[in-house]
């Protein structure tokens, strides 16, 4: 398994409140880890750091001969979400400072050519395949709800005034409930995930353009986050792209 991480704080915005981390645990699991944090004062950036830091505790002291089936690997998730969740919480009530912070999350454990997903708020997950691309998630936010119920349309959802108002985020109730996706990796397929500082300004045939061009995968997800920014930058930008490509 190939990966790069890569976060950038736009061209707008003096703060970046993303935050974006891999690891690698002792035993054969991997884990992408992605939070786009949210709140007054800057104390997104706090609540996002916090996901990676109490995830990161969460991963590296598993035992990795418990999470022997899917199921298990989502007990797993689903715990170490609910406790960072608690944590996030529990800190924007004592700290006036932080009153009302988020953080979207999205999660992604990997063995071997298999991937659990977790997701919560808007962040994303793609699968580009050498003639498909897919969008594995599903954005937690206002106007999607709209696109579902077939209230409007997708091309209004993009120009939608509220279409930055998220329905669900980590650390802002006192309980959560992530939605779960399982993604098997292709040979020549990546693994895009991203904070919609990408995904509101690059289509996906802008994104499988760079990612099925002959650069090493370094290089492309840099190209990603440079093409956003050629393209407004008005948020922070963040991706992970992961491969098992051996030749990227």
């Amino acid at each position: 398994m190939k990966y790069t991480v890569e976060s950038d704080v736009g061209r707008k915005r003096t703060v970046n409140e993303d935050r974006v981390a891999f690891f690698e645990h002792p035993d054969r699991f991997k884990l992408a880890l992605l939070a786009d944090g949210m709140g007054g004062h800057n104390a997104g950036d706090v609540a996002s750091e916090m996901t990676i830091e109490e995830t990161k505790n969460f991963f590296l002291n598993i035992d990795a001969a418990q999470l022997d089936s899917i199921e298990a690997k989502k007990q797993w998730m689903l715990k170490t979400i609910q406790s960072v969740n608690g944590k996030i919480y529990e800190h924007s009530l004592s700290h006036e400072s932080c009153k009302g912070m988020g953080t979207t999350l999205i999660l992604v454990l990997i063995d071997g050519d298999e991937c659990l997903i977790g997701h919560i708020g808007d962040s994303r997950v793609y699968h580009f395949t050498h003639d498909n691309v897919g969008l594995i998630t599903r954005d937690h936010s206002y106007v999607n709800f709209l696109v579902e119920y077939g209230e409007i349309s997708e091309e209004e959802a993009a120009n939608h005034p509220q279409k930055n108002y998220i329905v669900k985020s980590l650390g802002t109730e006192s309980s959560i409930e992530p939605d779960f996706y399982e993604l098997q990796l292709e040979p020549t397929s990546y693994v895009l995930i991203c904070s919609d500082g990408l995904s509101n300004k690059l289509s996906t045939d802008e994104m499988s353009e760079i990612l099925h061009q002959p650069l090493s995968l370094n290089e492309k997800g840099k190209k990603l986050i440079q093409l956003a920014n050629d393209s407004g930058g008005e948020d922070n930008i963040s991706v992970i792209l992961l491969s098992n490509n051996e030749e990227v």
